[in-house]
């Protein structure tokens, strides 16, 4: 039991640490809000974790899994929020260049202005569970990877449970880790000229992202 949990371990593990768009929408949360807001976005992913979880044991995963038209509707809702926060991630850097650009102009000689970008809209632990709530990749990775990684000697629902806290930890773990290396990065990412082409930046990838699951089937 002991090497497959390793196992188990480390096929979770390497599934956490890839790049996905979980991790730029944390970070478009760090650089818009701040490593508070950036958290509780890491909360609400985690969260929508759990939601597939608990669908996932009580098999209404695998329903979803299983069906084309209701993956469709759920890949694209999917996708059109991410391509959403990307687009409201350009907008908001944009208007914010825009803002201190004017700012500068009338202010000849003075110091200038501090870049706080524009309030990130809507609640970061509502957007980090809807973005990862409309993720079907994960039933798909539920239902179809995970029972392979279950230990053999555990009832079924037990061992799927156990997987599912376990990967939980880990992107909590990981995300959470990662909030704390942009906050130590502070000094230099939250330099106006940084802040706004990281922003534009994650703008780009979250629309990526959201191209990618809107056109990838199964």
């Amino acid at each position: 039991m002991l090497t497959h949990f390793s196992a188990a371990l480390g096929v979770l593990a390497l599934l956490t640490v890839v790049p996905g768009p979980d991790m730029a929408v944390v970070t478009r949360r760090a650089l818009v809000a701040g490593p508070g807001d950036a958290l509780r976005t890491v909360g609400g992913i985690v969260t929508g974790l759990l939601v597939w979880g608990a669908l996932t044991v009580a098999g209404l995963a695998a329903v979803l899994a299983a069906s084309p038209a209701a993956y469709l509707i759920v890949r694209l809702l999917g996708a059109g929020y991410l391509i959403f926060l990307g687009a409201q991630a350009l907008w908001q850097h944009r208007r914010a260049a825009s803002e201190a650009a004017a700012e500068a102009a009338s202010a000849a000689g003075a110091a200038a202005p501090t870049d706080s970008g524009q309030p990130a809209v809507g609640s970061p632990w509502r957007v980090g569970l809807v973005s990862n709530v409309l993720n079907p990749k994960i039933a798909v990775f539920y239902t179809g990877l995970l029972p392979t990684l279950a230990p053999p000697n555990l009832p079924a629902a037990w061992a799927m449970t156990l997987l599912v806290l376990l990967h939980a930890v880990l992107t909590l773990a990981w995300l959470g880790g990662y909030v704390l290396l942009l906050s130590k990065a502070g000094p230099v990412l939250y330099k106006p000229r940084v802040r706004r082409a990281l922003g534009r930046t994650t703008g780009v990838v979250l629309i990526g992202f959201g191209l990618v699951v809107a056109t990838t089937s199964g």
